[in-house]
């Protein structure tokens, strides 16, 4: 990249907007992964909004449960669900307290900290591949449930926050519909990327499960 990202944490005001202004707008951000076992930064490319009671394509599309009630907490806080029995998927909380809503974290470009995510990531090819896909993402940042609810505006320690980063031009912001979503949701272009970006996961519809392994599909 020919700039420096900006490294001012994104306050909480930024995620407490509706969640299609907000998913967009996450795209060149840097998230900021710290741990015992090192730093990392990653720079968003590619996210996917989820509108909550008005999105069949949302975990909260049916209500408040046990496994998505962080949905309904708090903006800026971290939602992270376990899916098809082994992988951890990132998302974002956003909008108004009470009325659930967040942002997928798809694909992105770590900037720092490469060395502790290939361990993680071996069968990557190529570091841009590290974090090509949101399950790949969450292994190589090592996300996990543990770091469900995490405040990402609580400050320079947290395990999780966001800095402004760099984001792209608004021509270069592309949008289509949510990967293997199915159903009313299918539809949506609520899906967003940073176009000609090689860390972009690609786009994959909609298959019906064909096993009881599947605990939930990519969504949030």
């Amino acid at each position: 990249m020919s700039e420096s990202p900006d490294r001012t944490p994104l306050p909480r005001t930024f995620f407490d907007r509706p969640v299609l202004e907000v998913a967009p707008d996450l795209l060149g951000r840097t998230l900021v992964r710290r741990s015992p076992e090192g730093l990392m930064e990653l720079r968003l490319t590619e996210v996917e909004a989820y509108a909550g009671a008005i999105d069949p394509g949302s975990h909260a599309f049916r209500g408040r449960t046990a496994r998505n009630a962080v949905m309904f907490g708090p903006p800026g806080h971290a939602y992270v669900y376990f899916t098809y029995g082994m992988w951890h998927c990132l998302n974002l909380v956003c909008g108004p307290e009470g009325e659930a809503s967040g942002v997928l974290l798809r694909a992105g470009e770590i900037l720092r900290g490469a060395d502790l995510a290939r361990p993680r990531r071996r069968s990557a090819r190529h570091d841009r591949e590290l974090a090509k896909g949101p399950a790949r993402l969450a292994t190589a940042l090592d996300v996990a449930l543990s770091l469900n609810g995490t405040d990402t505006c609580a400050g320079p320690d947290a395990p999780l926050s966001l800095l402004t980063g760099t984001p792209p031009s608004p021509g270069r912001i592309r949008s289509g519909p949510r990967t293997g979503v199915g159903g009313d949701g299918a539809p949506h272009p609520w899906r967003f990327w940073t176009d000609e970006d090689p860390t972009v996961s690609p786009y994959r519809p909609h298959t019906p499960r064909r096993h009881r392994l599947d605990s939930g599909r990519p969504t949030a």
